[in-house]
């Protein structure tokens, strides 16, 4: 999910402050690698004031989530990054080379950094408000040492957020149609042809389709599905373009009427431009999840104690609704509330209450083995070169 989303430029100002207060990072310090907009500043202000703790616990944000995973496959970019900004900043005293002890991955990339042994595993025994998790965001990360879901697995990572993928809409151009998207089904009709876009990824585009069928995004042996692929190649000849990243763009200039996307990119929108709807598909649709990791890296020299602190700080009601409210996602905490409370002044909470009444019908993409792997690619190519 590599163009999953863009993110606030305000919250850049955490890399600065602390790259001017911290030319020399002590050995022993906590470092957090976290997604830039993901974590609220005032959370990363409570939980300082918070904790008792001699050392101090930094936060690096990133602006993307692939770079993120080249940070924990390659944990000597963390210092040749230091060294970028220093130049910048006319700081040139030395810095103690420090990898993240803690750092944000999506679970779109659980499995290759498991199998690529690149993971610690959690302690529940250390993390206190494990249990208050629901079953669906442990199940989510208790993997097998392939990084395949297991219930006997042991746990890779701790959600914080999480969202899903939606559909974003022009107003202005419906309003001849009397009509407005509501489901997956709503991309065939034949008003839409040649106006919609589609993230350029074969899992959600064969998952959502699936998903109009009455199937699963996991499903397997797609061959023995009625009308799938008929079904992809109709999809197909209503497509502009398929994008994972610049589909906002053409949205917002009305080169296209509607495009599918992922809820972190579309939702900072919606405060700028009162012209887009959002749906969220009633038959349900894909999940992702951000989650805390601990990089194997690091595993023997970090501070447990800040590293449980901090996740279970992220799993407070408090932390809860400022991350649901402050970000682009919603905190797994909440998973199981009826109705959710975010005030008066939020566009999030009817976004937040639609996607919590679909989640029983919605689903994470889950990894496929490579024999029905290779299925979907084929059916994939297949469709796409189809005229």
């Amino acid at each position: 999910m590599i163009g999953r989303r863009s993110f606030l430029l305000s919250t850049a100002t955490i890399t600065i402050a602390q790259l001017l207060s911290s030319c020399a990072n002590s050995p022993q310090d906590f470092t957090v690698s976290l997604l830039q907009g993901s974590i609220p500043l005032q959370l990363i202000g409570d939980f300082r004031k918070k904790i008792d703790n001699k050392n101090q616990v930094k936060f690096k944000p990133q602006a993307h989530l692939s770079e993120l995973f080249k940070l924990l496959s390659d944990p000597s970019l963390a210092q040749s990054q230091a060294n970028f900004f220093q130049k910048i900043l006319g700081l040139f005293r030395q810095k103690t080379p420090q990898n993240p002890d803690l750092l944000t991955l999506g679970d779109y990339w659980l499995e290759s950094a498991i199998n690529q042994k690149l993971l610690q595993p959690l302690n529940s025994n250390q993390l206190e408000n494990w249990d208050k998790l629901p079953l669906l965001w442990q199940k989510l990360v208790q993997r097998d040492n392939k990084g395949k879901s297991s219930e006997q697995g042991q746990i890779y990572g701790a959600p914080y957020r999480w969202g899903n993928t939606i559909i974003v809409y022009r107003k202005d151009k419906f309003q001849s149609l009397n009509w407005r998207p509501q489901d997956w089904d709503d991309l065939w009709r034949e008003e839409l042809r040649d106006r919609i876009s589609l993230v350029d990824s074969y899992r959600e585009v064969i998952g959502l389709t699936l998903k109009s069928l009455g199937h699963s995004y996991n499903s397997e042996n797609l061959n023995s599905i009625p009308n799938l692929e008929t079904k992809l190649i109709q999809l197909n000849q209503q497509v502009k373009f398929y994008s994972s990243d610049k589909y906002l763009q053409s949205l917002i200039i009305g080169d296209i009427w509607l495009a599918v996307g992922w809820s972190s990119d579309i939702l900072p929108l919606m405060k700028r431009y009162s012209n887009l709807g959002v749906v969220v598909p009633k038959s349900g649709t894909s999940l992702w999840a951000d989650l805390w990791i601990q990089p194997k890296s690091t595993a023997q020299m970090a501070d447990n104690s800040t590293l449980s602190a901090w996740i279970d700080f992220c799993w407070q009601p408090k932390a809860a609704k400022q991350i649901s409210l402050f970000t682009s996602g919603i905190s797994p905490i909440w998973t199981q509330e009826k109705s959710i409370d975010l005030g008066k002044n939020t566009q999030n909470k009817d976004f937040i209450n639609k996607t919590l009444d679909t989640l029983s019908q919605s689903e994470f993409i889950s990894p496929l083995n490579p024999d029905i792997t290779q299925e979907y690619l084929s059916l994939w190519q297949k469709i796409r070169v189809t005229i």
